[in-house]
C-alpha cells in the first residue's frame, strides 16, 4: 500500500467518524434527521450550499471542459453568481413559509403552496429523476479520482463501492448533520488543494499565470472565445439563465435553505458564497496548463487532465491529499442528495399511503429509501450505459420546469391555479425528455433557422411553453379553482 492512499483511506475513515458522530445528543426525529431541526447557522449553511458547487463533477469536469471546450467553461461561475444573487430575494420567503407550516421538503412546499398531494408526488418523482444521475456521478467521480491518485493500486469500481457504503452509513444514522460536520474537513480541503495547484501548476511549469495564458494563447487561440455555433454566445446565455434559476430548485439545494435557522442566514449567505465560487477558477487554470503539458486526452478523458497532471508534477503524499479532497467532493454532495430524494419520496408516496404513519416509521422508510437509491446508482456506476449521459444532460432541463409553479407561488394572490402549474410541469418535462432522447434541435423542423436561435438551450424552449401552457389553462380552469376553494372542508378529488 503507497502513502497516497494511506492518505486517502485516513481522510474515508474521518468522513465516516464525523459523520457517525454528528448523531450525537440529536433527538432524531424527521425534522431533525433532514433539515437539522432549522438549527444550522451562516457557516453550516454556507458548507452545505458550497458542498453542491464543488462536487466530483466540478472538480473533474471543471478543469476538463477547460481543456476541452476552453470559455465555455465559464458558463458554470457565471449561473452560481446569477443564482446567489437570486437567493437573497428568493431564499427568504420560501424559508418563512416552510417554517410556518412545518414543511421538510421541496415536495411538501408545493403540494402545500397550491393544496394538492398530486403536485407533491409530480416534485417528488421529478426531483429523484434529476438527482439520481448526480448521485451516479459523485459514486463515479470518486472511483475515479482514488483509482488515478492511488496509481492503480484500487480499481474505480472497488472504490466506487466502498465511498457508496461510507456515505450511506453516515447518512442513514445522522442524517444532515452527518453531511455538515464531514463539510468542514471537505471545504477546507478543497480550499487548501484547490488554490495550491490552481496557482503553483501555472508558476511551474510558465512561469505564472499571465504567461500560461499567453502560451495557451500561441498553442490553441480558440480556447479563449466562444464557438459561432455550438456552444455560441445564445448557448451561453440560455444556459446561464437555465441553470441560474435551477440551482435552488435542485432537491438537495432546496432541502438545505430549510435546514437554516432563519431568514438573516441566507442572506448572508448570498452576499459571501460568490467570493467562495471564485475557486472555480483556480480549477480552469488547471485545465488551460494541462492543455499545453499533456494534449492529446481525447473526449471523456479530458475530465482527467487534473489528475494526470498532479501525477506528472507531484510526490505520491501530495497526490494522496489531492486524492483525499476530491474524495471529499464526493461524499458530501452524494450525502445531501440522498436524504433529499428519500425524505421528498417519503413525504410524497408513504405518508400518502400510510397518512397515519408515525415519525419513527418514517425514518425507518426513509432510510430504506437511502439504501434503494444507494444500490442503484451504484449498479448504474457499475454497468454504465447511454442511460446515464442522457439523464445527465436532461436533469438541469427537467427541474427547472418548476420555476413557474415557484415563482408564481410566492405574492400573497397566485395567478396560477394547480392545474396549470401542474400542466405546465408536465409539458415542459415532455418537451425535454422528447428533445433529449431524439436528440432534435428547432433546426430539424426550421432547417433555415439561425444559430444563434438552434443554439438556445432546449431547457429554456421548454420553459417558455411550460409558461404558456401553465396560463392556458389556469385561464380555462378558473371557476374550477375557484369553486373548488368555495367548497370548504369538501375533498372533490382527494387526489388533485
Amino acid at each position: 500500500m503507497n502513502i497516497s492512499l494511506i492518505i486517502i483511506f485516513i481522510f474515508l475513515a474521518l468522513a465516516l467518524y464525523l459523520g457517525i458522530q454528528a448523531r450525537k445528543g440529536k433527538d432524531m426525529d424527521m425534522e431533525q434527521f433532514s433539515i437539522g431541526g432549522r438549527g444550522f447557522g451562516t457557516f453550516f449553511v454556507f458548507l452545505l450550499i458550497a458542498g453542491e458547487i464543488y462536487t466530483t463533477f466540478t472538480f473533474l469536469g471543471g478543469s476538463g471542459w477547460a481543456y476541452s471546450k476552453g470559455a465555455a467553461a465559464y458558463y458554470v461561475p457565471a449561473y452560481i453568481f446569477l443564482a446567489y444573487v437570486l437567493s437573497y430575494w428568493l431564499l427568504p420567503k420560501i424559508w418563512r413559509y416552510s417554517k410556518e407550516h412545518s414543511i421538510i421538503s421541496q415536495p411538501d412546499y408545493f403540494a402545500s403552496k397550491y393544496g394538492s398531494r398530486t403536485m407533491g408526488i409530480i416534485v417528488a418523482i421529478l426531483g429523484s429523476l434529476a438527482l439520481i444521475p448526480y448521485i451516479v456521478i459523485q459514486i463515479k467521480g470518486l472511483g475515479i479520482i482514488v483509482s488515478e491518485t492511488s496509481y492503480g493500486v484500487i480499481s474505480p469500481v472497488s472504490a466506487s463501492i466502498i465511498g457508496a457504503i461510507v456515505v450511506t452509513t453516515y447518512v442513514m444514522i445522522s442524517g444532515i448533520h452527518g453531511s455538515a460536520w464531514t463539510a468542514i474537513v471537505k471545504d477546507f480541503m478543497i480550499l487548501v488543494v484547490v488554490i495550491f495547484l490552481g496557482i503553483y501548476i501555472p508558476v511551474h511549469y510558465f512561469g505564472g499565470i499571465q504567461p500560461m495564458f499567453e502560451t495557451v494563447q500561441a498553442v490553441k487561440p480558440e480556447m479563449f472565445t466562444l464557438s459561432d455555433q455550438g456552444l455560441s454566445q445564445s448557448w451561453f446565455i440560455s444556459t446561464v439563465l437555465l441553470q441560474a434559476v435551477g440551482f435552488y430548485l435542485l432537491p438537495q439545494t432546496f432541502m438545505v435553505v430549510l435546514s437554516s435557522n432563519g431568514e438573516k442566514t441566507l442572506r448572508k449567505n448570498a452576499i459571501a458564497l460568490p467570493l467562495y465560487t471564485l475557486l472555480l477558477l483556480f480549477v480552469f487554470f488547471i485545465g488551460f496548463a494541462a492543455i499545453v503539458q499533456i494534449p492529446g486526452l481525447r473526449g471523456a478523458d479530458g475530465d482527467l487532465s487534473l489528475l494526470r497532471l498532479s501525477v506528472q508534477t507531484f510526490d505520491p503524499w501530495i497526490i494522496g491529499l489531492i486524492g483525499a479532497a476530491g474524495l471529499l467532493t464526493a461524499l458530501v454532495p452524494a450525502s445531501v442528495m440522498l436524504m433529499a430524494a428519500s425524505v421528498g419520496l417519503t413525504n410524497s408516496f408513504y405518508k400518502a399511503l400510510v397518512p397515519e404513519a408515525t415519525e419513527k416509521q418514517q425514518l425507518i422508510v426513509s432510510r430504506l429509501i437511502i439504501i434503494g437509491l444507494s444500490l442503484v446508482a451504484l449498479i448504474v456506476t457499475i454497468t454504465g450505459g447511454d442511460a446515464l449521459a442522457i439523464l445527465n444532460i436532461m436533469s438541469y432541463s427537467l427541474i427547472t420546469q418548476l420555476a413557474p409553479a415557484l415563482f408564481f407561488s410566492l405574492p400573497k394572490n397566485n395567478i396560477i391555479n394547480k392545474y396549470g402549474a401542474i400542466a405546465g410541469i408536465i409539458s415542459g418535462v415532455l418537451i425535454v425528455l422528447y428533445a433529449t432522447i431524439s436528440g432534435v434541435k428547432i433546426a430539424t423542423f426550421l432547417p433555415n433557422v439561425p444559430h444563434v436561435i438552434n443554439d438556445i438551450s432546449t431547457g429554456i424552449i421548454a420553459l417558455l411553453i411550460n409558461l404558456i401552457v401553465t396560463f392556458i389553462v389556469s385561464i380555462f380552469t378558473k371557476n374550477i379553482a375557484i369553486h373548488g376553494k368555495q367548497m370548504k372542508g369538501v375533498k372533490i378529488n382527494p387526489f388533485l
